[in-house]
């Protein structure tokens, strides 16, 4: 398995707008370019922080390549008009193969 993480500071009030089209940009993610799906984080300073789970890198990385585009402009343009700040030249802060793996699966993805 292979996970990239990735980080987005919202604008104030658009939390809900990032989060919903957060949503549903993954699902249409995994359903084009086969990763198993993600986790949306929020750091203390309030910075959203996305950990996204693939099969392994070369699936990712064609994903990658491909800018991850899917055949949805509302959702895509929801989730652009919430970002306010994304790293320089939006790249994963990490990449990172996994070796072992721990986590239980929770049924219920939504959290607080």
């Amino acid at each position: 398995m292979f996970v990239a993480i990735y980080w987005w500071r919202v604008h104030p009030g658009k939390e809900d707008q990032f989060r919903s089209a957060w949503r549903r940009g993954t699902d249409l993610i995994r359903e084009k370019y086969g990763s198993y799906g993600s986790r949306l984080h929020r750091d203390a300073d309030g910075r959203f922080v996305g950990y996204a789970e693939w099969p392994d890198e070369a699936t990712w990385r064609a994903a990658f390549d491909r800018k991850m585009v899917y055949d949805d402009p509302e959702t895509r343009a929801a989730f652009v008009d919430a970002i306010a700040e994304v790293p320089p030249d939006a790249d994963p802060i990490f990449t990172m193969t996994v070796t072992d793996d721990l986590l239980l699966r929770s049924r219920h993805q939504d959290g607080p």
